[in-house]
């Protein structure tokens, strides 16, 4: 009788997925996880999880489910009717529109889609939203979704001209802080500021450095619109869709505005038609509680067969597939050996700097160099790698070309290259005429680009121009011209002829536009699998707004890079950049941005400007969060790199190891980091970590020591530094207080020198309690160590490799509880010379096994 009775409830369940009143005054949407209510106009009114009926619509507030968008202007429905039998709803707007959204039920989503709108009447946006909600605490502007600590709610663009955000100039936001506590216990806003206010970033705009300038954790930086924090309710999400095949002209920055007083001001910027158009836009509208976001997510992304891209039968988006990648430079002898020892699967080579794309060119003349062996082409490398088991692959400028290495700019142009302005010449000039007028200005008046760059070069027929303003009077008059620029070939034109200035990128080259650039999306494709690559870092992915189109632009790339690739063989593609956007969300595997100390310091174990701001981007999109390169250091601890270790495992965050045989073979740990490496990333490939213990690893006040105890087990030990900076060393003796909470221990001790350029220390004397005492009758140079460890003490040099022993009374271990430690210069000490002194204190073990799903 029970099984009877669960049949027909679970019957009802989805007979309720979708319902509607019998006089179709609202229509109720239900999924899984929650309800929602659509009024006979049109409008979102409640929002509620089904599990506690919690409401998450705000109070007195609705939301258009579909609004037009005219002239900048939103058009909200004033009608709505509801075809159960089609499950179809009919949308009138008061500028006499009709809207057809249909309707299909799914258990984790809803979807709609619009099948029609007539007439126009000249809309030229449609918006799914701007949806209300009353959540606040984070908020995902990237892929639209707001989170709480229980409850998400979200959505998801099911095709390529559906796009984040609301309609903008350029359809992408530019970068911009503004105020927001994720704690407002633990992070008071001070009384000058108040949520949802917002402030400039930092810097000139020229690296991405600069543009984290807030410390503060109430600093958010926003690096989309598709999510909007809304303080006097909570928040908003949308997306739309654009009918692209209009020409339009925006005045866009692309990245932020007035950084610096001109150089990134908006620009003027002719944009070029598209074959898309708003007809067909879908969306999947999710709530679910926060913990199975990323679930539900995929469920849509398999469902629509939207990109799912996999690594080793993972998902990229699934935090079981993150691992860390190496960053190399120099010569590539010990690269495969390296790899293999630290259990890193994934390498971008940093050797050939920035490559950019030149079709006539692929490989630039460049090999793969090494110390004891002759260079070897890229493909024949690339080759080596993948049989080794690497996925291996180069830094690119993405789609910047440049004039001096590009085909598709010079000697000959192509006539695919963006453009900001067009016009027509009004005279006839010959190859020699510097005199050139044109029918109007335009905009022709703005200099370069939005990165401040003076880069001013027009387009007619195959020829390139240089010029410097224009005259504001009848003749228009191009000023300070120069004919065949770039090696191209001056001639003659005839009245009548198109003239366009061409959109620079930010080193004085070029972009393609839409259609080139897809030329050069499946270009790549080909290039990496003949290159035996798997694995791309593409920088300057700005290059991708230079079109206009903004997140469509992006989609359209990297849909066309995915399916070259696979045409031409590859199977698994790793792809990193410099940025997360939501048109390429789907298609990233990691965005490793950032210079190590600027993101995390391993050796400090403190967030820094730039990780604060990636950290919150990036988790609040579903997305791994990054320490950036973090470039190993000759001179790091092996409770250093556990640390780097322990704390990305906690914090489910990637970053690159930056590698070089150089620095590897002088670091006197070396055999010690690297068997820790190994151990961290096979017990993460292992799944030992629980919700509980990536907790406890996020602990700033602590490092961690791992040992493997078993195919599948662990011990995982709590560290403690007692660190000491800037100690100026006298002969009267510094006294410090070291701490040991713990049990009794080995004495692990570190004193490093801290000295001017051939400056030195003359000897010291170190007492540790009262029983241990070590004099040191040498001079001591900037950078050498004095270090105890495993029960022998002796003088290091800047890689912590022993240049010789020291003699040593007493016993090598640090009793529980308070121990003095008492550091003695044996002569006068002039100038600036300082002591870092670092004793770690190892904690109780946690056992860890793997888990079970």
């Amino acid at each position: 009788m029970r099984s009877i009775q669960k049949s027909f409830y679970f019957i009802l369940l989805l007979h309720a997925i979708c319902t509607a009143s019998p006089v179709f005054s609202q229509v109720q949407l239900k999924t899984v996880h929650a309800s929602f209510s659509v009024n006979n106009k049109g409008f979102i009114t409640s929002i509620t999880d089904n599990k506690n009926g919690k409401e998450y619509c705000p109070s007195g507030m609705s939301s258009a489910i579909m609004s037009l968008y005219k002239d900048k202007q939103y058009l909200l429905p004033q009608k709505m009717q509801f075809n159960k039998s089609k499950m179809e709803i009919l949308l009138n707007y008061p500028n006499g529109s009709v809207a057809k959204v249909k309707l299909t039920r799914q258990q984790q989503y809803v979807r709609l889609e619009l099948v029609s709108l007539s007439p126009r009447n000249g809309v030229d946006n449609i918006v799914w939203g701007p949806y209300k909600t009353n959540i606040s605490k984070t908020i995902g502007e990237i892929i639209s979704v707001v989170r709480s600590n229980d409850f998400a709610i979200g959505m998801m663009a099911l095709n390529d001209n559906t796009t984040s955000g609301p309609p903008a100039d350029g359809d992408i936001p530019f970068l911009y802080f503004y105020v927001h506590s994720p704690d407002p216990i633990k992070f008071p806003l001070p009384p000058n500021l108040k949520e949802g206010q917002t402030a400039s970033i930092g810097g000139d705009g020229r690296n991405d450095v600069a543009f984290s300038s807030q410390p503060e954790e109430y600093f958010r930086m926003c690096n989309g619109n598709g999510a909007k924090l809304e303080p006097s309710f909570g928040s908003t999400i949308s997306l739309h869709s654009r009918d692209r095949r209009k020409e339009q002209m925006i005045r866009f920055p692309v990245l932020p505005d007035n950084l610096d007083g001109k150089a990134n001001s908006p620009r003027y910027q002719l944009v070029a038609p598209a074959d898309a158009d708003f007809i067909g836009s879908a969306i999947a509208l999710y709530a679910c509680p926060d913990s199975l976001g990323l679930p539900t997510i995929e469920n849509i992304v398999l469902k629509e067969g939207l990109p799912h891209p996999e690594i080793d039968g993972k998902w990229i988006k699934d935090p079981a597939s993150y691992r860390t990648d190496m960053a190399w430079y120099g010569v590539h002898d010990s690269l495969a050996s390296y790899a293999k020892q630290l259990g890193i699967h994934n390498v971008q080579d940093e050797g050939w700097g920035e490559y950019y794309p030149n079709p006539a060119n692929r490989w630039t003349k460049k090999g793969v160099n090494f110390q004891s062996s002759p260079t070897v082409g890229i493909k024949e490398y690339g080759a080596q790698m993948q049989q080794a088991g690497i996925r291996y692959g180069l830094h690119t400028l993405c789609e910047f070309m440049q004039p001096g290495n590009n085909s598709d700019v010079a000697p000959v142009p192509s006539d695919s290259l963006a453009i900001m302005q067009r016009t027509t010449i009004t005279g006839d000039i010959t190859a020699q005429d510097t005199i050139i007028t044109v029918a109007d200005t335009a905009y022709f008046n703005e200099f370069g680009g939005w990165e401040g760059n003076h880069t001013n070069v027009l387009k007619i027929g195959k020829e390139l121009i240089e010029y410097n303003g224009i005259t504001t009077t009848k003749p228009y008059t191009y000023l300070h011209v120069k004919r065949g620029l770039h090696g191209t070939k001056s001639a003659s034109y005839k009245a009548g002829t198109t003239i366009v200035k061409l959109q620079p990128n930010c080193y004085g080259g070029f972009a393609p536009d839409l259609n080139l650039q897809e030329v050069y999306a499946a270009y790549y494709g080909k290039w990496l699998t003949d290159g035996g690559m798997d694995y791309i870092d593409f920088d300057g992915l700005e290059s991708c707004m230079y079109q206009g189109h903004g997140q469509y632009s992006f989609k359209r790339f990297f849909r066309k890079l995915f399916d070259s690739y696979q045409q031409n063989g590859g199977k698994h593609l790793r792809v990193m950049g410099s940025g997360l956007f939501e048109g390429n969300w789907h298609y990233m595997s990691v965005v490793n941005v950032g210079g190590g100390e600027n993101m995390f310091s391993p050796v400090l174990n403190e967030w820094r400007n730039e990780g604060k701001d990636v950290r919150y981007i990036h988790s609040s999109n579903y997305f791994p969060i990054t320490f950036g390169i973090q470039s190993l250091s000759s001179d790091w601890s092996l409770y250093d790199i556990e640390n780097l270790q322990a704390k990305s495992i906690g914090w489910d965050a990637t970053y690159m190891l930056g590698l070089s045989q150089q620095v590897v073979e002088t670091c006197g740990e070396k055999e010690d980091i690297f068997k820790a490496f190994r151990t961290w990333e096979t017990a993460r490939a292992t799944n030992v970590f629980t919700p509980a213990i990536k907790e406890l690893l996020k602990d700033m006040d602590y490092k961690y020591h791992l040992e493997q105890t078993g195919e599948k087990s662990y011990l995982l030990y709590q560290v403690k530094e007692n660190r000491f900076n800037g100690i100026i060393p006298n002969t009267d003796g510094v006294t410090l207080s070291l701490s040991n909470a713990y049990k009794s221990q080995p004495l692990n001790f570190a004193l490093k020198v801290h000295a001017p350029k051939d400056a030195e220390i003359n000897g010291l004397e170190i007492k540790v309690g009262n029983n241990t005492a070590i004099r040191i009758d040498r001079k001591l140079m900037s950078g050498e160590y004095v270090i105890c460890k495993n029960g022998e003490w002796y003088v290091a040099d800047h890689g912590r490799k022993m240049i010789n022993r020291i003699t040593a009374t007493g016993n090598r271990e640090l009793a529980r509880g308070s121990t003095q430690v008492t550091i003695k210069a044996l002569q006068s000490i002039s100038g600036k010379t300082t002591l870092e002194l670092v004793v770690p204190v190892i904690g109780n073990e946690v056992a860890l096994r793997e888990k079970t799903q």
